[in-house]
């Protein structure tokens, strides 16, 4: 799942990062049909990523393939995939030639790639590679039983075509690894965004929204399964936009987080990710109104410097970002923001590189996804401009990005010393099992003793007693 640590210099790092604590392999052993085919899925990248995991193997459930945490005895070797960045590609074709050396010792194992990477490569995996068996682009997922069946017949199995319509709201994802507390709900798929250094208009397509009633349904039942935090996911969930074909009416993203924020008082609703210019006050006026839709808000700026948002296609300047910066914590004093920033875009200069440092004290970000620029083949940045910057440079201006936001997450944290927050307790801390964790409604981490009779799914009260840049350590308040 994704890691907030705010130190990693790109994708791949992150990705490495995260196999290294064994969250990368997203997937849970099952209890399937005797003798049935086994599968094992690997995913990287954003969170769209992991929910999509989620419906590809329930499809692949259907046609009796069970999962599991063991390569060795797979049947079906995917990986779904993330094209975001350079090294990340690079991160994915190392994990393929893992995978073919397992096929090596266990013939007839199919090897497919699904998701961007497959998307934006197509033919090239399979024909110029020779890597995998299968290519399945974001939205045709709804083919795999055939592509498989055609790759079990010693064919290629390939399918990358975008679709207008496809969100895939009728089919109940497979909870894969879930800790049985928090889950993700995909409430629309692709982005109308053309940012000129962004690769996913191109490999998920344009914006479509999920029926309304149908992410309100998935919502009520994870919460009658015990679950009681849900994340709202979209490449940008504050354009969701829905029309009741009955009513006429439209529901727009506002209008949808209070429909699942109805569902119980004891769900928590988290959201990700938002476009600046999409966020509107009926957003935050819920997030104000709603104590169990969380106080936290993912807003990307990317640079602190007009110039560059404008060559980045940001649609907003510095000076209009500040200010929707200002409103939300006008409305929520209480917000923590997040953001991602990049740095070493093209022609980008000193000067513009300490506005980006600017904003970030500005803004007083909870954390961040640092980034140096990564020129990505088919985007509007490699087209129309020259990646210029030095990667020494790039590199140079990440790590004081990196350091600022550090040294602003650690007072941020040190200023909750001595605050009680409602926690839900996700289970156990990843140091000791003598330990809990859980997140407060900023979505900071919290670690605290365990204390008999309680458990993962309850929201608990911990008193904030020490902080890291990363991390807030408490006790727990017994009522």
């Amino acid at each position: 799942m994704y890691n907030n640590n705010p130190t990693l210099e790109n994708l791949g790092d992150k990705v490495i990062q995260e196999d290294k604590q064994g969250d990368v392999f997203y997937q849970e052993q099952m209890q399937g049909k005797e003798g049935g085919k086994k599968f094992y899925i690997e995913s990287y990248g954003c969170q769209m990523n992991f929910s999509d995991s989620e419906i590809v193997a329930s499809i692949l459930n259907d046609i009796g393939y069970v999962p599991t945490k063991n390569m060795e005895e797979s049947d079906l070797m995917l990986i779904n995939t993330c094209s975001i960045r350079e090294k990340a590609e690079d991160t994915v074709r190392r994990r393929l030639r893992i995978f073919d050396k397992v096929k090596e010792n266990r013939p007839g194992t199919l090897i497919g790639i699904l998701g961007c990477m497959a998307e934006r490569l197509k033919t090239k995996l399979l024909d110029q590679e020779k890597l995998v068996d299968l290519v399945v682009g974001p939205d045709a997922y709804r083919d795999l039983p055939k592509l498989v069946a055609t790759a079990e017949d010693g064919d290629k199995g390939i399918n990358v075509i975008l679709s207008r319509e496809e969100t895939y709201a009728d089919i109940s994802p497979m909870r894969l690894g879930s800790n049985g507390v928090s889950a993700f709900i995909s409430i629309m798929r692709g982005c109308d965004n053309m940012c000129s250094f962004c690769v996913v208009p191109f490999t998920r397509g344009r914006e479509r929204s999920r029926n309304a009633f149908s992410v309100v349904a998935e919502a009520t039942e994870l919460y009658q399964r015990g679950f009681r935090e849900v994340t709202l996911l979209g490449q940008n969930v504050d354009s969701y936009k829905w029309e009741n074909p009955e009513t006429k009416e439209m529901v727009n993203f506002a209008d949808l987080m209070i429909m699942v924020a109805k569902v119980s008082p004891d769900l928590r609703i988290r959201f990700s990710t938002s476009h600046p210019k999409d966020i509107t006050d009926d957003v935050l006026y819920a997030i104000r109104d709603y104590d169990n839709i969380c106080k936290y808000i993912h807003l990307p700026v990317q640079s602190g410097n007009s110039r560059v948002l404008k060559l980045m296609n940001r649609t907003y300047d510095r000076e209009w970002y500040k200010s929707k910066i200002d409103r939300i914590y006008e409305i929520i004093p209480d917000c923590a923001i997040s953001s991602d920033v990049i740095t070493g875009f093209c022609t980008e200069t000193e000067e513009e590189h300490q506005e980006t440092l600017s904003i970030l004290e500005y803004s007083n970000y909870s954390m961040s996804y640092m980034f140096f620029y990564s020129e990505r083949p088919g985007t509007l940045a490699a087209r129309k401009y020259e990646d210029d910057i030095p990667l020494d440079i790039k590199k140079r201006r990440l790590s004081e990005v990196i350091q600022l936001q550090n040294k602003i997450s650690r007072a941020h944290n040190q200023g909750d010393i001595g605050k009680t927050f409602k926690v839900l307790i996700e289970g156990d801390s990843k140091k000791s099992d003598q330990d809990f964790k859980g997140r407060n409604s900023q979505n900071k981490m919290i670690i605290f003793p365990k204390k008999p009779g309680y458990q993962a799914g309850e929201y608990v009260q911990v008193k904030v007693n020490d902080a890291t840049s990363a991390t807030l350590f408490g006790d727990l308040i017994e009522a």
